[in-house]
């Protein structure tokens, strides 16, 4: 974590103005804040507050960061409450049976069926407790990042807690949501990363602060044609044909299949080569085995360069792939927001999406790219941008000025000041 930087790095990026009302603002807040989450590294939340955490200590506001602990079950439990937020297990935790065990006498399928899922509430309260009861909880504000460590509210003794919510839950499994959201009601706000994510049923202050990206990180700041050429041949790729490249982690919502596909129907009119890059949380206890069925899913096409950052890849390699890209996708099937769809638009370079989440707040169809429901509707565009270089660049040049006014770092500090003095 980059402890000196300070928020006026970034005022060639976005002026002046911005960076003076950051500091006017800064001065109306005291008291501590803390922010909590599931890791330290890997994935959207951990790279946000590597460069949030350090500006709000920079800015005068004392802040740190900590991240819960847990076995493998614990972090296997909160992959299934993350995919059930967002809508893909249709009801495969009943939550009412835990709390409502009643069973008719001889029916033992049932029993066992209540028990396994009374032991998987009992295993995610019980870290809870563990990490409430090792953490000083003791700041003024208290930022509670996604459902992990959710049910600590249950320790607060002081100050205001907001749970901040990455996910897209406008249509979550609705017995696994109850759940959570028993805890989740306790908390004097919650923050959404897009309109549509906002839930009428918890009762409490909600606020809208969409995620973003720092422009002076080693992921998104500019590099040389010699430092993109030197990662390109240390991955034995060569930039002799457009390249396509997906960076995500290894997780069945990304829809890595569907982006393989696109560049197959793709391939089929036009050469070109396909990167999927990226890693697995250390909270996800699915990822290596999506990496397995991916690898399985693409074959032995030569011009597929799959790659799984062991240890994850550096930010310069990552900043390196998409600026040797052609086209940037991310074809979510359902997505908290995906920064990743900012880096790329950043870079100036058009990306292609699902239309799903957050993403549509980033890519304006037509405009900075293109939003997809299909691999076909996906390789149709691809095609299109192939053909079409002077296309693909204005559109790039557009999503770069979309990021620079709407999510970058600056903006979402700028939101949690705000946030603050309003509580």
């Amino acid at each position: 974590m980059n402890n000196d930087r300070s928020i006026w790095d970034y005022e060639d990026i976005v002026g002046r103005r911005p960076i003076k009302y950051l500091e006017l603002l800064s001065e109306n807040i005291t008291g501590k804040v803390q922010h909590i989450n599931a890791t330290y590294t890997g994935g959207g939340v951990a790279e946000i507050l590597t460069s949030l955490v350090p500006l709000l200590n920079g800015l005068g506001i004392e802040t740190e960061w900590n991240a819960i602990r847990g076995d493998d079950k614990f972090f296997s439990i909160t992959k299934t409450f993350h995919n059930a937020l967002h809508g893909s297990l249709n009801g495969a935790i009943d939550v009412r049976s835990y709390e409502h065990p009643d069973v008719p006498d001889g029916l033992e399928k049932q029993i066992n069926e209540l028990k396994m899922k009374k032991d998987i509430f009992e295993t995610y309260l019980h870290w809870n407790r563990i990490n409430a009861d090792e953490m000083n909880l003791d700041g003024d504000f208290v930022f509670m990042h996604d459902p992990q460590p959710a049910a600590m509210i249950r320790a607060k003794e002081k100050g205001n807690w907001i749970w901040r919510c990455h996910i897209d839950v406008s249509d979550p499994d609705l017995p696994v949501w109850n759940f959570l959201k028993r805890f989740i009601s306790g908390y004097d706000a919650s923050v959404f990363s897009a309109p549509l994510f906002a839930r009428p049923d918890i009762g409490t202050r909600q606020f809208l602060v969409p995620p973003s990206i720092d422009p002076l990180s080693d992921k998104n700041i500019e590099l040389s044609q010699s430092e993109i050429d030197r990662v390109l041949d240390k991955h034995g790729i060569f930039a002799d044909k457009p390249i396509i490249t997906q960076i995500s982690r290894f997780d069945r919502l990304k829809d890595l299949p569907g982006t393989i596909d696109a560049y197959k129907l793709v391939k089929k009119q036009m050469d070109c080569q396909l990167i999927i890059a990226g890693g697995v949380a250390s909270d996800d206890s699915e990822g290596l085995g999506v990496y397995h069925e991916i690898i399985e899913k693409a074959g032995r096409d030569p011009d597929i360069h799959l790659l799984l950052g062991t240890p994850p890849f550096t930010d310069i390699e990552i900043n390196a792939f998409q600026r040797a890209s052609t086209v940037i996708m991310q074809k979510s099937l359902r997505e908290g927001f995906g920064l990743v769809v900012s880096e790329g638009l950043w870079k100036g370079k058009p990306v292609i999406g699902g239309a799903t989440g957050g993403i549509p707040l980033q890519i304006l169809d037509g405009v900075t790219g293109y939003l997809v429901h299909s691999a076909e509707e996906a390789a149709y565009r691809i095609t299109n941008l192939l053909k079409d270089p002077a296309l693909a660049k204005r559109l790039g040049e557009n999503g770069r000025e979309h990021v620079r006014n709407n999510f970058l770092i600056t903006r979402q500090l700028r939101d949690h000041l705000l946030l603050m003095l309003s509580l």
